[in-house]
């Protein structure tokens, strides 16, 4: 493939399941009609971020795969002959769970899945509490539209993360995510933490020359205790081409559809210009397996 139509799904999400999935699917068949090839939805789309606090009964919402939300999902990606990236919460176990993206092809079936490999421990973001990491590595996903290198939110800080895809041969960086604001925070600090997320994924673009596409939700979600705080997700999804061009970006207050078409040629031709993979010094690089070097 020479080009790549990608449909970048941004959405707020309420706590009605059905509803969400509703919303999730019908942009899913606005984009097939508007000529997308590979659809990506925002990190757990099919319900509230409930990472906010720590609380068992919010184990309830995993579901297996293949499992309800999947097959839902694989019958549009069939019906719209359209490849899908989704984000889920995984229950693999009695006990262990997972924050996974699947990828259905355009025939239905599972291309494949990947589990989140960094799992932030933060206020408001308290995934360990509910996520165990990733066990499938950082290995791209073979489809019909091409080698997709997908990633999960918080991976996207990690430039280990998105080179080790790039080495593997990812033809492009997928992030579904979830990240916003403290509302409480300053206008000033406010933005330059979101200004911090768009120039860290840009970045892997330029090192690795190859495109990066993100896609989170976006609106304010109060977290499910009394506490009164909650999170202002600042949407903001966007593409970037290989040397961290701006292809296409939504905006930080609603929901949105973006396409962009990705011209999967360049990435031959800037690594020509700019060789990094050529010059990295491998026999040099031996204390990148430790945590700290002093």
């Amino acid at each position: 493939m020479k080009s790549l139509k990608v449909a970048l799904v941004q959405q707020a999400c309420t706590n009605d399941k059905a509803e969400n999935l509703s919303n999730s699917i019908e942009a899913i068949r606005e984009a097939a009609q508007l000529g997308a090839q590979l659809v990506v939805l925002q990190e757990i789309h099919a319900g509230l971020y409930f990472c906010q606090i720590e609380e068992t009964c919010c184990f309830d919402q995993a579901e297996p795969i293949p499992g309800p939300s999947s097959d839902l999902l694989a019958a549009v990606a069939r019906e719209c002959g359209i490849v899908i990236v989704a984000s889920l919460f995984e229950r693999r176990a009695p006990g262990l769970y997972h924050n996974t993206a699947v990828v259905l092809e355009k025939d239905g079936t599972i291309a494949g899945t990947y589990r989140k490999m960094h799992i932030p421990d933060d206020p408001g973001f308290y995934e360990k509490f509910y996520f165990t990491p990733g066990d499938l590595g950082f290995a791209p996903i073979d489809t019909s539209v091409g080698r997709l290198g997908v990633l999960v939110c918080w991976d996207q800080w990690f430039p280990e993360a998105a080179r080790l895809m790039a080495l593997s041969g990812a033809e492009i960086l997928i992030y579904p995510t979830a990240i916003g604001w403290d509302p409480n925070d300053t206008p000033a600090e406010q933005e330059r933490q979101r200004d911090a997320w768009i120039t860290i994924q840009r970045s892997h673009a330029v090192a690795n020359g190859i495109p990066v596409i993100s896609v989170n939700r976006v609106g304010f979600e109060a977290a499910s205790d009394a506490s009164g705080n909650g999170i202002l997700f600042w949407g903001s999804s966007f593409a970037a081409g290989c040397q961290g061009e701006i292809l296409a970006q939504a905006g930080t207050e609603g929901g949105e559809l973006c396409t962009v078409e990705i011209d999967l040629t360049r990435c031959e031709a800037v690594r020509r210009i700019w060789p990094f993979l050529r010059d990295r010094r491998i026999d040099s690089y031996q204390n990148l397996l430790k945590r700290y070097c002093s």
